[in-house]
């Protein structure tokens, strides 16, 4: 039995007075006559202790923030963006110079029924993340497939920094292919300047390393002192940045009306680099967006010395006319070595800028060559003493 209920009884069923009951409990006789009147109204209930939780909370969101949260959530979402708490906080503080906390929105959230709790979703502490401490100290690119309204599909080449997640250049084309490659990567270090690594997986228009050669895109890489990095076959998740960034893509695109036409796509593309890397606020940045994580850091450059990678070798055997072929970067090469060294067998050692030719069993020098991808043959540039 509780106190209040033990001093109410004490004054209905032993009779006793007011003010002797009080003194006996240690209490005012303004409550006993509190108490008393709490039984005739409610029994025996209604004397046990209320709640201490006050009626109101100065600290509540007022309805209309749970509003602008809630309509934040749904114009987000309907125009493909990440609509979380933390761009819904950054959007909030846009426009009104303060915004709740994180864990307030996604409160207010599923209290609307806007999101709902996962308890089995592994919390982001065990997240491993690795990033570039630099812009421009590595980019990522891969391609991706969209389909147009006709269903015709179509890849999309995009090249982003690791660091700042700039979208440097996200171009449409029927067919990736290696000059594509080439050339979209030119156009990104044009605008943005030269990165100090690259990091792509193993498909073939970004690397042969596994045909024993090098494709034009790594030709330009060592030409650039570039250091050019490959994720190990079968394991996407070392380039988790892109391949979170084409969900990013695709989503976005997925609440628009599919283009028609590669132009139309392309122009799309444009718009979507536009807000991604301008107004989109980013979650790896605190909200803040890759155009202005990209601008607060120095970037970093390529090695000062190209890199020119290790040399590769080959065993020949010179021709009736005095040269030898040799294909790089898809393209067949003559080699002119001098028809007084028919027939004679010939060890090649060839790196990113010159050919020299040796004779196989003397290890004399026959002659050396410059390396020019437009052209089809190749002279002597020195010749021996």
């Amino acid at each position: 039995m509780s106190k209040n209920a033990l001093i109410v009884l004490t004054i209905l069923e032993k009779k006793q007075s007011v003010a002797a009951t009080a003194k006996q409990f240690n209490i005012s006789r303004a409550w006993a006559y509190e108490l008393l009147k709490r039984h005739q109204k409610l029994g025996y209930p209604g004397l046990e202790p209320g709640s201490k939780k006050p009626h109101t909370n100065s600290r509540a969101l007022p309805p209309e923030t749970h509003d602008l949260i809630a309509a934040l959530r749904e114009d987000l979402t309907e125009k493909g963006l990440d609509a979380g708490a933390q761009t819904i906080q950054f959007l909030i503080e846009q426009q009104l110079g303060h915004a709740p906390a994180i864990s307030t929105i996604w409160r207010s959230l599923r209290q609307r029924g806007l999101v709902e709790a996962d308890p089995n979703k592994k919390p982001k502490k065990y997240l491993q993340r690795f990033q570039a401490e630099q812009p421009n100290e590595t980019w990522q690119s891969d391609f991706t497939h969209v389909k147009l309204a006709n269903g015709k599909d179509i890849e999309v080449l995009n090249f982003l920094d690791d660091h700042s997640r700039l979208l440097l250049s996200c171009t449409a084309h029927y067919r990736v292919t290696g000059p594509i490659v080439v050339e979209e990567f030119m156009t990104a270090v044009n605008e943005y300047g030269p990165p100090q690594s690259t990091l792509t997986d193993n498909g073939l228009v970004f690397t042969s390393r596994f045909q024993k050669g090098k494709n034009p895109f790594e030709y330009l890489l060592l030409q650039l002192g570039i250091e050019q990095k490959n994720s190990r076959p079968n394991h996407p998740q070392t380039q988790g940045k892109i391949e979170r960034f084409h969900q990013t893509l695709k989503k976005w695109l997925a609440a628009r009306p599919k283009a028609k036409t590669i132009q139309e796509l392309q122009a799309l593309l444009d718009e979507f680099q536009n807000v991604y890397n301008q107004h989109r606020p980013h979650k790896a940045h605190n909200g803040k967006t890759p155009a202005h994580a990209y601008a607060a850091r120095i970037k970093a450059k390529p090695h000062k010395d190209a890199i020119f990678g290790p040399s590769r070798t080959r065993n020949d055997r010179v021709d009736n006319d005095g040269k030898v072929s040799l294909r790089r970067a898809g393209k067949q090469h003559k080699i002119g070595v001098g028809r007084s060294h028919v027939k004679k067998d010939v060890f090649l050692v060839i790196d990113s800028r010159t050919v020299i030719v040796t004779d196989k069993r003397t290890g004399e020098i026959l002659s050396e060559h410059r390396i020019d991808p437009s052209k089809k043959y190749w002279p002597k540039t020195k010749r021996p003493e």
